[in-house]
């Protein structure tokens, strides 16, 4: 498939979205593949293989809208608690996506990335994970950022334990630590701040999902199952954004 062509300001005037109030990053918890099979009396299994197809579509659809940043929240770390049948499976079906994707990001000029602690991860998955970051390092599209073995309390832990380093070796004052210094020690540095976080299924919690980063992100909460989110659905999102008044603290203009 060729790279994905933006949509023109009529085509998404003709899809009911404001092109000036679109977000630069759309964050999203997959929620729901296991509640999708058992509703249908399926393995757990079979709705994360129908999920895959919905991240092509999603991924497709923000490429296309021309976003500057689209994060998936695949696996987190808590996630490890499942049977190990799951896991293994699941694994089986990460490694089996970055293959079977890499030539559609390249063609597509999508920036492939990762974040979490990738030491869980196996070789095998780490090995495809590096090869399609490689692949589409040159790209200067939609960055595709997957978010493996993540835990945003794990990832300030992180951060804490590199600032203290700097400063126990003299390369950073205390009284110069500021909300940057933080960011820049976070998994997400480089990358701007989500402004519209997406989950499906219905929960209403972050999950343990970029806490620092979705500070003043807006938030959409669908009932739909991931398996069955489509391009309709973002663009309910999407509609529901940018009907938002976003304050950041002050007042409405």
């Amino acid at each position: 498939m060729a790279r994905a062509e933006v949509y023109t300001l009529q085509q998404l005037n003709d899809l009911g979205l404001n092109p000036d109030r679109l977000p630069r990053h759309v964050a999203v918890i997959m929620d729901g593949n296991g509640r999708w099979a058992q509703s249908r009396g399926l393995p757990r299994i079979e709705g994360h293989r129908q999920g895959v197809n919905s991240v092509r579509s999603i991924v497709e659809e923000c490429a296309r809208l021309g976003l500057e940043q689209l994060t998936l929240y695949c696996f987190s770390s808590e996630n490890w608690k499942r049977p190990e049948t799951e896991l293994d499976l699941l694994m089986t079906l990460l490694r089996r996506f970055v293959i079977e994707e890499r030539e559609r990001i390249v063609e597509q000029g999508l920036q492939f990335k990762t974040i979490g602690r990738e030491d869980r991860l196996g070789k095998k998955v780490l090995k495809e994970i590096s090869i399609t970051k490689d692949a589409s390092s040159k790209n200067d599209g939609m960055i595709l950022c997957l978010a493996l073995n993540y835990g945003s309390r794990d990832e300030i832990v992180d951060a804490v334990r590199s600032i203290a380093g700097e400063v126990f070796n003299g390369r950073q004052p205390v009284d110069e630590i500021d909300q940057q210094t933080i960011s820049d020690a976070l998994y997400t540095k480089g990358m701007v701040d989500p402004d519209l976080v997406i989950r499906t299924a219905g929960e209403m919690r972050v999950s343990n999902f970029l806490l620092w980063q979705i500070s003043y992100a807006e938030l959409f909460v669908t009932d739909t199952f991931w398996p069955d989110f489509r391009e309709d659905d973002l663009h309910e999102a999407l509609e529901s954004y940018a009907a938002r008044d976003r304050r950041f603290g002050g007042l409405s203009k």
